[in-house]
């Protein structure tokens, strides 16, 4: 089956929330305000006072999933998107929990999960909600001195990182509007290839390694998960063989209407994944302008293809927006899509500064 990249780019703008996509596709908040805007990016009447309702109530669900990482996602997605995928093997456990080195390292990875998760599990029963600073210091009451290697950067003691966010995906545990973990209900059963379903629903036609970068997982873990649902794929051309588009939605792919409008989306939106970047922007150079290694900018997608930048900072009680353009955005639609970004913080605008 040959796709045209325009087809890939108008599926994947479609099942990415925009033109009329439903559903709702896990959005880093690594960044604060992230999250809640990618959302409004999607739904005009997202504001801060419904995200951090809906995140305190449960309809959305803000806890580390995907690679251990903080994401808003919705209810029934975060168990496969979380504790499905955190391997049984020992070695890519170890991977995942970031190879564990001090000394931690005298237990296996599972050892050391498993021990470092009853302790969340045990800490949030007894309290309803924990900040981290909280919930580490439960942490360093409940285990032994080999889980709690000394850190230079804090200076203090603690789990180390991937190994205690680890230890909340694998306890289920979720976040409120504030950040604080609390316990994330009774658990879904779930698979890693439901989340390998979700992945190529949104982000397809791919290949195992772009499921392995987007979920956390070992190279030869995503292949084990790719080959399992070897039934449900349809293999796609141009210099890709291995890439493959889940079979029942060819027909959703060829239809998918042309990416149309001028989008604010924020640094680390869920479109601008890295499986995404080769499409949205061909040329290197200009990759580079949208993508770095920190302080990434949020994109203003004009038809699906990022034409300009954007930043927004604090100006007393309203937002002030600095816009880059690199090709063709009219004035109007740039002052648009930053009022409804400051809708959604729920502040006014200041200025909106193009260059």
């Amino acid at each position: 089956m040959i796709i045209e990249p325009r087809q890939i780019l108008a599926f994947r703008y479609l099942r990415s929330g925009f033109a009329g996509g439903d559903g709702v596709v896990p959005a880093s908040d690594f960044s604060r305000n992230s999250g809640l805007l990618a959302l409004a990016a999607r739904d005009p009447g997202m504001t801060r006072t419904r995200f951090e309702a809906a995140v305190d109530a449960g309809d959305l669900v803000m806890a580390h999933t995907l690679r251990a990482a903080i994401h808003v996602q919705a209810p029934d997605d975060r168990w496969a998107l979380g504790p499905a995928l955190v391997s049984d093997d020992p070695g890519e456990l170890a991977r995942q929990l970031g190879n564990l080195k001090g000394t931690e390292a005298t237990r296996e990875p599972r050892e050391a999960l498993d021990a470092v998760t009853d302790a969340v599990r045990a800490a949030l029963a007894r309290a309803r909600r924990l900040d981290r600073v909280q919930l580490h210091a439960a942490l360093r009451d409940a285990l032994p001195d080999d889980l709690l290697p000394w850190c230079k950067g804090c200076g203090t003691h603690h789990v180390a990182p991937m190994l205690w966010r680890y230890a909340t995906v694998a306890a289920g545990a979720r976040l409120d509007a504030q950040r604080r973990y609390r316990t994330g209900g009774r658990a879904r059963a779930a698979h890693a290839e439901d989340a390998a379903r979700m992945f190529l629903g949104w982000y397809g036609p791919a290949t195992a390694g772009d499921l392995a970068d987007w979920a956390g997982l070992a190279p030869a873990h995503a292949r084990r998960v790719w080959d399992a649902l070897a039934d449900e794929l349809t293999p796609t051309g141009r210099g890709r063989a291995s890439a493959a588009l889940l079979t029942a939605d060819a027909d959703a792919l060829r239809d998918a209407p042309p990416p149309d409008g001028v989008v604010f989306v924020p640094p680390g939106d869920p479109f601008l994944w890295k499986v995404n970047r080769p499409l949205i922007v061909p040329d290197r150079t200009r990759r580079g302008h949208f993508f770095r290694a920190v302080s990434s900018p949020g994109a203003v997608l004009v038809a699906g293809v990022p034409l300009a930048s954007w930043r927004v900072r604090r100006d007393g009680d309203r937002v002030a927006f600095a816009v880059e353009k690199l090709g063709r955005v009219s004035q109007a639609a740039l002052t648009d899509g930053a009022e409804r970004v400051a809708a959604a913080l729920e502040a006014p605008v200041a200025a909106v500064d193009v260059t």
